[in-house]
């Protein structure tokens, strides 16, 4: 699976305004309802609010990876943002988060929601991967650097 194939270029947020893990979640679902438009952005919200009250997708090392089910598409989409400031996500290491890998998947899918879990964990273990994230100038060199891992690995 390739990050390019599930996150459009329009789907990349270059610095989120949000301060607050709702905040994040509402910024992110926006542009998500805009490239799939029969979604909508107060619904995925609240989708996404539900699935944090579980556990938090915050997985430390500045890095959080919110993600939900919904009805009503055929397959997987994702957006991609980053928080220049940080966002507080309870995230395991108690620490901001700064990066953020938001994935949509279709209600009845199990497969391709665990491959894109999986795959975008992978990549975010490796502190180089992060730092250039976290150092990019902006939107069109963190998709070039996106696209550059997929080509790597």
């Amino acid at each position: 699976m390739r990050i390019q194939d599930i996150v459009s270029p329009e789907a990349i947020v270059d610095d989120l305004r949000a301060g607050s893990k709702e905040g994040v979640l509402r910024e992110l679902s926006e542009v998500i309802a805009k490239i799939v438009p029969k979604l909508s952005a107060d619904s995925l919200t609240a989708i996404l609010m539900e699935r944090e009250s579980l556990g938090s997708t915050g997985i430390g090392d500045g890095v959080a990876i919110p993600h939900g089910k919904v009805g009503g598409i055929e397959h997987l989409v994702a957006a991609f943002g980053r928080s220049r400031n940080g966002v507080l996500f309870d995230s395991l290491d108690g620490k901001p988060a700064h990066l953020f890998f938001l994935i949509v998947a279709p209600e009845y899918s199990a497969g391709m929601h665990l491959k894109a879990l999986a795959r975008i964990s992978r990549l975010l273990k490796d502190e180089r991967f992060r730092r250039s994230l976290l150092d990019a100038e902006d939107a069109d060199e963190l998709q070039r650097i996106l696209r550059e891992e997929d080509a790597g690995s």
